[in-house]
């Protein structure tokens, strides 16, 4: 039995105590592949931003708001697990400074100075040890191509391309791929049935070994 490490849903990186930075993950593919991974008799912990749905019971779920908070659980966690789904869309930028009352209109633009937040997988691909690891990348153009940079760019043993129609709905088509380019399965249909297939094309490379 293997220990799985999944990061899901969004972060949001606050401007002001009101308003936020973030995306519309729903965290509805982080349940499917939890459930699929507690279904082939496996341990899942969840590391979650803010979302609107209920994960499994028999998953432990560790929540977050921020990606530099999604970081610091998922370093905590990784180090007693055996793999990463690293599901979740983290915002990519955060701004410089956090305004500490509500930001107010006053008749002329708004500019916002961001710097990029950590990145998840690869400060986790920096510490790993025996652990595999899995990411997600959800393109707009390019698809291909830049999912292998990602992969490449994050030590990453497998990755999952899917698209921007995936977003908030409860059916996706996803394809997982090697580091050498190789479609291990292309999937398609309820997230549910998706994350089934995409763990066990994960399983059979990577845990039953």
């Amino acid at each position: 039995m293997s220990r799985v490490l999944i990061t899901s849903g969004p972060t949001c990186q606050y401007l002001d105590p009101i308003r936020y930075l973030t995306n519309a993950s729903s965290g509805l593919m982080g349940k499917a592949l939890a459930s699929a991974v507690l279904e082939a008799g496996h341990e899942a912990v969840i590391v979650s931003g803010p979302v609107d749905i209920d994960y499994p019971d028999a998953a432990k779920v560790i929540p977050v708001v921020s990606t530099e908070e999604m970081l610091e659980a998922c370093l905590d966690a990784f180090v007693d697990c055996d793999g990463l789904l690293a599901v979740a869309a983290p915002c990519d930028y955060r701004p410089v400074k956090v305004a500490t009352n509500k930001i107010c209109k006053t008749g002329e633009p708004l500019t916002l100075h961001l710097v990029e937040t950590p990145d998840v997988v690869a400060a986790l691909a920096a510490v790993r040890q025996s652990q595999w690891m899995v990411a997600f990348a959800l393109e707009t153009e390019d698809q291909r191509m830049r999912a292998m940079q990602k992969l490449e760019r994050k030590s990453c043993d497998l990755i999952v391309l899917n698209g921007p129609a995936s977003i908030h709905s409860p059916d996706t088509e996803a394809e997982i791929i090697d580091p050498h380019g190789d479609v291990l399965g292309k999937f398609s249909g309820p997230k549910e049935e998706v994350a089934r297939g995409i763990f066990r094309t994960i399983a059979e490379r990577l845990i039953d070994r």
